[in-house]
């Protein structure tokens, strides 16, 4: 059995004795819940270290956040200033998120339980989301028809969509946040966000941050506690113009039904089981290294996780081979270690339930390569696993499991490769990895997903929209398609006298 670096979670780091005690962010002030209750946060790569507090919001809270928005869009300045003077004070958060990278970073590693390292780098990107949304807010544009007839115009404008109702989930906080948040406000919009309720400390600590920008009261509003009490109350109120969810189907599902009933917008970022195909031609070194950091990444907790590889059957062997090696010297451990690469699941729960996985695995015939156990003696580890000899109709196969779990597949034909990649009801994400760019262009023109990369994994930018095909969402997030999600777009038909003599 592999025996893989693990660096044992030091429990007397004195970063894990500053219990942060947050509130909500309501109408530019720190509030506490409604009720007083809280909800406390044990760090599950620091076994029985309470981390954080939250407030635990009822209905009640979350109704005096939309309320704070829907004055701030209704009356405020937010939605009338110009595009420039939001962008300025958008460019001010980006600084002030740069300024604070480290604290940040530090509540990530601690409630989220990922590598610090890692956080460090998602912060850093969720700056240059920020900047970019800064820029593109001053230069929004609409439509002008000078063809409609001599003594026509026609113009469509763009205008806000109104109050924004934000979910997220607890594996990237403050990056998905800054996914949305910047297009949204960038637009005129005003927004209330529900963080997860394991997660919420750094959504909070950007909001606090933005409103020190200068940002007006109640444009951003943070609400936390279970998603039953403040998150589905999102869908449900019709002084919410748009909703917006980021996380499982199933709660996917119940969102658009919700939203559905008051005919509002609705965009969703579900699940995935990302396919990386590899074609014979490919360079195996350089697709050992991306497909293990992107099915391993964050222990497998992320959506567009390459958790499928497709191999050629003539390089299948030489490249599990190297996929195993680079697995093999991952090191994991304390997310607060800076020589950690990947950190702890979120809590125990989630341990078990990729354990599961993993014996339904074995049951169903798949063969372990290297991995399938737990680390540690304490705090939710668990080892980068890799299954061969997996049938398309396996569990392992179909599910997304959400951990560091790596199935793989060989086909013989680039027909077969395709049908393969496309052979579940997901669509977020997939890669293709081969030298000869007509072969790699073709099959990602044929494989149905919304974000996806040729000869690598994971990379991102700001001006490329990201989403969903079939059962993994709707909607499109970044880019210039992203303000689409926010804004209405509205035609004017002006009738006008003939010249005058």
């Amino acid at each position: 059995m592999t025996a893989f670096p693990f660096i044992v979670p030091r429990l007397n780091d004195p970063r894990l004795t500053q219990r942060r005690q947050y509130g909500m962010v309501i109408d530019g002030k720190s509030v506490s819940a409604l009720s007083g209750e809280t909800i406390s946060r044990e760090s599950p790569g620091h076994p029985g270290h309470i981390v954080s507090l939250i407030p635990k919001g009822s209905r009640a809270d979350a109704e005096l956040a939309i309320a704070a928005a829907r004055r701030a869009f209704d009356n405020g300045l937010w939605p009338r200033m110009t595009g420039s003077e939001r962008g300025r004070i958008m460019n001010r958060i980006a600084d002030q998120i740069e300024a604070h990278i480290e604290e940040l970073a530090t509540i990530e590693a601690l409630e989220v339980g990922k590598a610090i390292s890692q956080a460090r780098g998602e912060i850093g990107f969720a700056v240059s989301l920020w900047r970019y949304a800064a820029g593109h807010a001053q230069g929004l544009e609409g439509e002008a028809h000078n063809d409609l007839g001599s003594n026509t115009l026609g113009f469509i404008l763009r205008e806000p969509a109104g109050v924004v109702g934000l979910i997220t989930p607890w594996n990237f906080p403050l990056l998905i946040g800054s996914e949305r948040i910047p297009w949204a406000i960038g637009a005129g919009c005003t927004v209330v966000i529900k963080p997860s309720e394991f997660t919420s400390g750094s959504t909070i600590r950007m909001a606090e941050l933005a409103l020190q920008a200068g940002l007006p009261e109640g444009v951003l509003n943070v609400i936390t506690g279970y998603g039953a009490d403040v998150g589905q109350i999102l869908a449900e109120h019709p002084d919410v113009d748009v909703v917006n969810f980021t996380g499982s189907q199933r709660v996917g599902r119940l969102i658009g039904a919700l939203a559905g009933q008051n005919i509002k917008k609705v965009g969703l970022e579900l699940g995935g089981k990302g396919p990386q195909v590899v074609f014979a031609d490919a360079n195996l070194d350089a697709a050992a290294a991306k497909i293990s950091g992107g099915v391993f990444h964050c222990s497998g907790q992320v959506c567009i996780s390459g958790s499928r590889l497709i191999v050629h059957e003539s390089v299948a062997d030489a490249l599990l081979e190297k996929v195993q090696a680079v697995a093999e010297r991952i090191v994991t451990g304390d997310p607060l270690d800076d020589r950690v690469n990947v950190g702890a699941l979120i809590h125990q729960a989630h341990l078990d339930k990729v354990a599961e996985y993993v014996e339904q695995g074995k049951t169903d015939g798949a063969r372990i390569l290297i991995g399938g156990s737990r680390l540690g003696n304490g705090g939710a580890f668990y080892a980068p696993t890799i299954f061969t000899e997996v049938a398309p109709r396996m569990t392992i196969a179909q599910d997304e499991i959400f951990g560091p779990v790596l199935t793989t597949f060989r086909f013989k034909t680039a027909e077969d490769a395709i049908r393969m990649a496309n052979d579940t009801p997901y669509g977020l994400s997939a890669c293709v990895w081969s030298t000869n760019l007509s072969t790699a262009f073709q099959a990602i023109r044929l494989i149905k997903a919304g974000r996806t990369w040729i000869n690598g994994m994971g990379d991102g930018a700001p001006q490329l929209a990201i989403g969903g095909y079939k059962q993994s969402g709707v909607g499109r997030e970044l880019g210039k398609h992203g303000f689409d999600e926010y804004s209405e777009l509205k035609s004017v038909h002006v009738s006008l006298s003939a010249l005058a003599e």
